[in-house]
């Protein structure tokens, strides 16, 4: 199985290097967020969406629920895949992201807040699996600390929309989110955008250096998973090989 695993992260780090048809940065990918309540309720739609997955996120609410076994069993379903263990580590780094590898996650998370030495302590595991980090980028953080991020050989960030817009209500994405992307990508991350991404938001990026596109209900809770999958996938490559 760990050979299986490094073979999946090769593989990633070999088409993260390789330019995009039309522009220096590659097609996003497609990540599937699982939160749901338990594993059956996301192996339903897992099933009928996969093809058109590039990530799986097993989400933080089903890493709670069901514990590691969730990550091992979509493994063993789908060994091709990237796995994402959202598990959010704030502290405990080396154990949580230790259990997390073993159980065959490609990636794990560690929150935005959470203190250096803790992240240092999830990059030497990710570095004894051949992983990598994810920092989920919440309100507080600043350049100073992604800085320090990059120093410790952190490749990825999660970003959200802006969190002043939605507080108003506002669910769109600005020209300050697309250039965070890009500011962030400069400094030498990949930047995973999540925050109810819908189909119409795929055009907005159109320019814009996205590692990985995430949609959670918009896939797993629509009424034909499969078909839901492969339209974000259609518009990803439309919109990225302009």
């Amino acid at each position: 199985m760990t050979n299986a695993i490094q073979a999946t992260n090769h593989q990633v780090q070999a088409e993260a290097a390789q330019p995009g048809p039309s522009s220096t940065f590659e097609i996003p990918k497609l990540q599937i967020a699982l939160d749901t309540l338990d594993l059956i309720s996301a192996l339903g739609p897992l099933q009928k969406s996969a093809p058109y997955l590039d990530v799986i996120e097993v989400g933080t609410i089903l890493c709670l629920a069901e514990g590691m076994r969730a990550v091992k069993t979509i493994r063993t379903l789908f060994p091709e895949k990237i796995i994402l263990a959202d598990v959010r580590i704030a502290e405990a780094g080396g154990l949580i992201s230790k259990m997390a590898f073993e159980a065959s996650a490609n990636w794990v998370s560690v929150v935005s807040g959470a203190t250096l030495a803790t992240m240092e302590a999830v990059q030497k595991e990710a570095d004894k699996h051949n992983g990598e980090v994810q920092i989920e980028l919440f309100d507080g953080w600043t350049w100073e600390n992604a800085r320090k991020w990059r120093e410790l050989g952190i490749r990825q960030v999660i970003t959200h929309r802006s969190r002043d817009l939605e507080a108003k209500g506002e669910l769109t994405w600005s020209q300050r989110d697309f250039d965070e992307v890009r500011r962030l990508t400069k400094m030498g991350f990949k930047v995973t955008v999540t925050g109810g991404i819908n189909l119409p938001d795929i055009a907005l990026f159109a320019g814009v250096p996205v590692f990985v596109f995430i949609v959670g209900r918009g896939i797993y809770k629509a009424e034909q998973p499969g078909e839901a999958a492969r339209a974000f996938r259609e518009a990803i490559h439309s919109t990225f090989r302009r």
